[in-house]
């Protein structure tokens, strides 16, 4: 059976509808174990959650139903590569892994930046490119802090956001 026609199958395009309904039950169990004391403007931290789960809950519906009667109608073929690229996966998951484990340590902006450099990296070696020396690896370390730096300020400075710096200034 060629990829075409597997992803044209109506038990395949219902799993995905029964996947969404999993997952709206996962953010529903969470919703339900967080705190809905009222806070500003009358709702509390539960209500967002709630909102997305019943959304996710309606999608899955709405996707199995259209599984189970005729199948994704205008489902288009697919664009990209038969396989995956696991190289490229590999820096993307490396760059969030390194973002979430350094975050408290080098900051923000640094561990943004870092995730940034990673994930170009992947990106660019799943497109084939070959540009990868250190003048790419430099170019994407300026692009990621040019990107992660007004984020933080504008979180830290203008909203009284805070995230972890790499000084107690507030700046890095």
């Amino acid at each position: 059976m060629t990829q075409q026609h597997s992803s044209r199958s109506p038990g395949l395009q219902t799993l995905i509808g029964v996947g969404t309904l999993a997952l709206a039950g996962v953010l529903a169990v969470g919703a339900a174990g967080t705190s809905s004391e009222a806070g500003y403007a009358g709702v509390g931290p539960n209500f967002l959650p709630w909102v997305v789960a019943v959304a996710m809950l309606a999608c899955g519906v709405l996707l199995i139903r259209e599984a189970r009667t005729g199948g994704y109608r205008e489902l288009e073929e697919g664009s990209g590569a038969e396989r995956g690229d696991w190289k490229g996966f590999a820096w993307v998951s490396a760059g969030l892994l390194a973002n979430a484990l350094l975050i408290t340590t080098l900051g923000f902006i640094l561990s943004c930046a870092l995730c940034f450099v990673l994930a170009a990296r992947g990106f660019k070696g799943a497109e084939g490119r070959t540009d990868l020396g250190p003048g790419s690896w430099l170019r994407d370390a300026a692009i990621g802090l040019a990107i992660a730096a007004p984020v933080y300020w504008m979180f830290t400075q203008f909203l009284a956001i805070n995230l972890p710096g790499l000084t107690a200034t507030g700046w890095l």
